[in-house]
């Protein structure tokens, strides 16, 4: 396989690169890069900017909105949106509802919600594990009975990332408990986040931010018509839904500018009387982090291009390589840039002193939130799917069990 980008690849590379470095507003680009996360505004603002350019629906196909872009395009203005760094799309609009609705939404679902999710003027979640029903997701128990046009929904959910943003949210339902086999009697509603009976609840992860949520419903009635495909066939359009979020996880461009920006900082922290980046033993950690995301890049422009030429729509179980990989490199660079500050990177100590005394914090913005992001990312290996069963799916599709 050549490796290398066409011509016409490397000018919509530079094309992408153009755009962001003279559209991604300062304010946003200055906080990301001392590794602050988007705030709520800060994606809004950034998906319409880039949904108004006609490039916000990267998944979707041109008669729905979409640019109409090959898998290696997707990739490319993936990686370099990281690299900026500028706030990631909406994976929960782009990534996972916008396809699913295109593959099995009525045209009434498409017209309602699609231009609407691209635009950001509806902020999705997800609605899919439990407590108990996590890595094996066909256990989950939240019920939803049929009366009259509606749908009552009741149970919890849990770890649903963004639900106190969220205007609506996708939801995995078990519709028939008798059905003999447990996917077959889950159905996949969309579900209007201001609806009577519905309530969240935080959970502050170790970083300190408020990301994740509980969510419980009681009584919640969801019309009919907001059910996708058919009843009891929910299972079909998760395992489609997934494959499409595994498929843009390694998130590779964040790790390069992790790694990049820990060799800027490194070049500022001394170590042993000289700068940080001339320790032979660090260099050699940035030397491997740079082959091991080498293989992947090669890993992941390989797995997209058959993806792309398949057509078909279904999602690769070498998707799994990506999501494994990618996640172990986010770990891995995030660990990196914490290091390099040292005993700079304490922000719950920069914080409590902030807050009790007049004494600066311990350490410079870049290091404290270096901390935050390495603390936060021990999820990534969960989330999306667990390393351990993405190892399993790909045992499978290797030895074709």
């Amino acid at each position: 396989m050549d490796l290398r980008f066409t011509p016409d690849e490397a000018a919509f590379r530079d094309e992408v690169r153009a755009f962001i470095r003279d559209n991604l507003p300062a304010d946003i680009r200055e906080r990301m890069r001392l590794g602050y996360g988007p705030r709520k505004e800060d994606t809004v603002r950034w998906q319409r900017i880039l949904n108004k350019r006609g490039w916000a629906a990267i998944s979707w196909p041109e008669e729905h909105g979409g640019p109409g872009w090959t898998a290696i395009q997707k990739m490319i203005f993936l990686e370099e949106n990281q690299v900026a760094p500028a706030p990631e799309l909406s994976s929960f609009n782009i990534t996972m509802l916008g396809p699913v609705l295109i593959q099995f939404g009525t045209d009434e679902q498409k017209k309602r919600f699609l231009p609407r999710a691209a635009n950001l003027d509806d902020w999705w979640c997800q609605g899919f594990s439990e407590p108990g029903a996590g890595s094996d997701l066909a256990s989950l128990k939240t019920a939803a009975k049929r009366d009259g046009d509606h749908y009552v929904v009741n149970g919890q959910k849990i770890w649903t990332s963004t639900a106190h943003h969220a205007d609506w949210c996708f939801l995995l339902v078990r519709t028939n408990p008798n059905a003999a086999k447990r996917q077959e009697g889950i159905s996949f509603l969309l579900v209007d986040m201001k609806t009577p009976g519905i309530t969240v609840r935080p959970i502050i992860s170790i970083d300190g931010s408020h990301h994740l949520n509980e969510v419980f419903f009681d009584d919640v009635r969801v019309p009919v018509e907001n059910r996708v495909y058919e009843e009891n066939k929910g299972w079909d359009v998760a395992k489609f839904l997934l494959g499409n979020e595994r498929t843009g996880i390694a998130r590779l461009g964040k790790s390069k500018e992790r790694v990049r920006s820990a060799k800027e900082m490194a070049r500022s922290v001394r170590e042993g009387g000289k700068p940080l980046i001339e320790d032979a033993a660090f260099r050699q950690r940035i030397a491997q982090l740079e082959v091991d995301m080498k293989a992947l890049e090669i890993t992941q422009y390989r797995v997209v291009s058959a993806y792309d030429k398949q057509r078909d729509g279904r999602p690769d179980p070498l998707s799994s390589v990506l999501k494994v990989k990618g996640t172990e490199l986010l770990q891995s660079t995030t660990e990196l840039a914490m290091d390099v500050g040292g005993p700079m990177s304490m922000p719950i100590w920069a914080e409590e002193l902030a807050a009790l005394s007049n004494e600066p914090d311990v350490g410079p913005e870049w290091a404290t939130q270096a901390t935050g992001s390495y603390l936060f990312l021990r999820a990534a290996s969960i989330y999306g799917g667990t390393n351990e069963i993405q190892k399993n799916i790909l045992t499978k599709a290797v030895l074709r069990l």
